[in-house]
């Protein structure tokens, strides 16, 4: 009975289920080495134990380390479809979650030694949960927070949940805070940073299928902002104009005076408010379109 794989190249082939060690206790379980994704836990405990062992006696730079490590990966994942279910709730596709925690497994596996007086699955599980929580933490918030909020978002969560059962209802910011020995402000921003973790599209489908997406409801024309965005634009050109020329215009525009009451408080003419009313205007719009 033998088990090959390709390690590196295509011409590197290893027969590590030929050694004495795994070919006696595989035999013995009945075990079908090459058939590991049928290898039930118990069975894949011995085996474990055998490469464990193996493992620590051969080089880290050695095709059969590289071997023994990848049948250690593969005979060991039952470990991460058990940890990434716990996180079957989460908007995260199960394949990426499932990916994370075969790199938690990898680094457990690097990291057990079999004179440790534990099994490796009770060793590695907390790595491995580790490592997709820390997924989850870093990559899962659509709008990224920082660690300390998103710590007191799991905080608030758990405490909001125990209060409900007391009170049966939602605990309010200020009760929580009282609770938790908190500020209330923290409390509320913390609560409005549990926002980010998430996003819905404005174009997705709502309950009612023949009533208005999001998008209808939410999103609307704002009238006033061609208005806004042309004051903003216009500020810093009016700062630049003389005082005499800021002043007529706003007298012109803002306190809507005409041109002879606009002379009348300057002390000039209607004439020369028009000449340099029409010179200060050609000025901003020659600012304002360069290329037109």
């Amino acid at each position: 009975m033998s088990a090959t794989v390709s390690v590196d190249s295509p011409s590197t082939v290893v027969r590590i289920a030929s050694t004495p060690e795994l070919r006696s206790v595989a035999a013995g379980l009945g075990i079908e080495v090459d058939d590991l994704a049928t290898v039930c836990p118990a069975d894949a405990r011995e085996l474990s134990k055998v490469l464990f062992t193996r493992l620590r006696t051969v080089a880290e730079e050695s095709d059969e380390h590289s071997y023994v490590r990848a049948t250690l990966v593969e005979l060991n994942m039952a470990l991460v479809r058990f940890s990434a279910g716990r996180f079957a709730h989460r908007h995260e596709p199960l394949e990426d979650i499932l990916q994370v925690g075969t790199v938690g497994l990898i680094k457990a596996i690097d990291r057990f030694d079999p004179s440790y007086d534990v099994e490796f699955a009770t060793f590695a599980i907390p790595t491995i949960t580790g490592e997709i929580k820390r997924f989850f933490r870093d990559t899962g918030w659509m709008v990224h927070v920082p660690r300390r909020l998103q710590e007191l978002r799991l905080t608030l969560a758990k405490t909001s949940d125990a209060m409900e059962q007391v009170l049966d209802r939602v605990p309010t910011a200020a009760e929580l805070a009282a609770h938790l020995d908190l500020p209330e402000a923290e409390v509320r921003e913390g609560l409005i940073a549990s926002q980010a973790q998430s996003t819905r599209s404005l174009d997705a489908p709502t309950l009612d299928e023949d009533g208005p997406g999001l998008v209808e409801r939410l999103a609307f024309v704002e009238p006033s902002y061609e208005q806004v965005l042309a004051l903003e634009t216009i500020k810093p050109l009016i700062a630049e104009l003389p005082e005499r020329e800021r002043r007529i215009l706003s007298l012109r525009f803002c306190a809507d005076l005409t041109q002879s009451e606009i002379g009348r408080e300057l002390g000039i003419s209607q004439m020369h408010v028009s000449r340099l009313l029409a010179r200060t205007l050609d000025k901003l719009r020659a600012a304002l379109l360069p290329h037109g």
